[in-house]
């Protein structure tokens, strides 16, 4: 792996660091501790751009106080909401970024060119991108050269990486062991004492020890009756077993790759990926039905064909599993709204949020859970939507829709919540 480091006007800046948008409100240091526990790599350098904290290492040839090259490609092209961009680098490496909606998905630097211009070639089919740049000599459609040297000025420095210390990660817990041994030390000093209030049998009159004898005795006599208990009932939630979010957007995406296949004189009309199959509606344009049967056989193998008429045509597959983990977000339902709408908001993304409730009956019992049920229309693939939900827990995408005639997602999402 080659160090994720490029020269511009002989100044160092880092690249290849891992991006995330930060929740209003929400303290960036503390959003970068928790990623990096849920994270299995150990990211040990931070640095804040606008609403997104971006982590590395020092394993990428990094370190502290270095400029961040990311932020820099962002401000020189401030005109652009979405543009992707491959920029080639002083010792022949390439350099590529793309940015959606303002947000930072990809920052890389690539040491070989044919692995570049894959890379590029990939990301360009995603559709609406204001800006793309890329070296003049691969002959991309509607992309334009760009240098590096032109784009960031010499006295440039928007963002710079700093350490993330582990004392601060460590501050709570190290007083609350100082109030430990300080709590301890108060009980050695000053032991507490218990006193017991036992009566002496010589303060008891004749009369009193009579009728304690009585009560014992008509005790002993009356018969043990045992109370049959009712078995507990094990409650089962919808959140107790809910699919893990990004895999099941990426498994999605990929299986309407697998459905959308061009069928001459079949033109592809929706496509929906609900919580276990994918399925495609194509409509006839000036093919037969014996063209759809014999190219769908081969490029769709295992799907399901339901004819509704003869110009009418669905082709549904089954999803594979996704692993699944109890998740429940643990926030009030009016917090989670609100942050909610600050973060649609802040992506000017129009967004349906509906808070409800459902009953969940389990044996004779009945449990209200809290909902919250969310529509939304985008641009963005289901992998990339799906990751402004990273900081809630209890998430479920409960369907997604293709849109042909105007080439947007509709999502439906709920969440769980306290």
């Amino acid at each position: 792996m080659i160090k994720q480091i490029i020269t511009i006007h002989r100044k160092k800046y880092a690249t290849g660091l891992f991006w995330q948008p930060v929740n209003p409100g929400v303290t960036p240091y503390i959003y970068a501790r928790q990623l990096i526990n849920k994270s299995n790599k150990k990211y040990s350098l931070l640095t804040e751009y606008k609403t997104m904290i971006g982590l590395t290492d020092s394993r990428a040839g990094v370190k502290a106080g270095m400029a961040v090259a990311a932020p820099e490609i962002m401000n020189a092209f401030s005109g652009f909401i979405s543009f992707l961009g491959v920029f080639e680098t002083d010792n022949h490496n390439f350099y590529l970024i793309a940015v959606r909606n303002g947000i930072i998905l990809r920052d890389v630097l690539i040491e070989s060119e044919t692995d570049a211009r894959k890379a590029y070639a990939e990301l360009s089919n995603m559709p609406d991108w204001n800006g793309l740049f890329a070296p003049s000599g691969w002959g991309m459609p509607r992309s334009q050269e760009k240098f590096l040297s032109e784009i960031v000025r010499k006295s440039s420095a928007v963002a710079k990486l700093r350490q993330i210390s582990i004392v601060k990660s460590l501050t709570p817990s190290i007083a609350l062991i100082v109030v430990c041994v300080l709590l301890g030390l108060l009980f050695l000093y000053k032991p507490w004492e218990f006193k017991k209030s036992v009566p002496v049998a010589k303060d008891l009159t004749p009369n009193v020890i009579a009728e304690y004898q009585r009560q014992v005795q008509k005790k002993i006599e009356e018969p043990v009756v045992k109370q049959i208990e009712k078995p507990k009932v094990i409650k089962n939630f919808p959140y107790d077993k809910l699919p893990d979010v990004l895999e099941r957007a990426n498994i999605c995406y990929k299986a309407a790759g697998f459905v959308m296949q061009p069928i001459a004189g079949w033109r592809q009309q929706s496509l929906k990926c609900d919580d276990k199959y994918i399925s495609v509606r194509f409509m006839r344009d000036f093919g037969t039905l014996n063209d759809f049967y014999e190219v769908g056989a081969n490029v769709m193998p295992g799907g399901i064909v339901t004819q509704t008429s003869e110009r009418d045509i669905s082709v549904r597959a089954k999803l594979p599993e996704v692993a699944t983990s109890k998740s429940f977000e643990e926030r009030s339902q009016d917090m989670v709204v609100r942050d909610l709408y600050s973060i649609f908001q802040q992506m000017n993304m129009r967004v349906s949020i509906r808070p409800t409730s459902i009953t969940v009956k389990n044996g004779e019992e009945k449990d209200i859970v809290k909902v919250i049920e969310l529509n939304a229309s985008s641009k963005l693939i289901p992998y990339e939507f799906m990751q402004i939900f990273n900081d809630f827990s209890g998430v479920y995408m409960k369907s997604v829709e293709w849109n042909a005639n105007n080439r947007t997602w509709d999502y439906k999402i709920v969440i769980y919540t306290k």
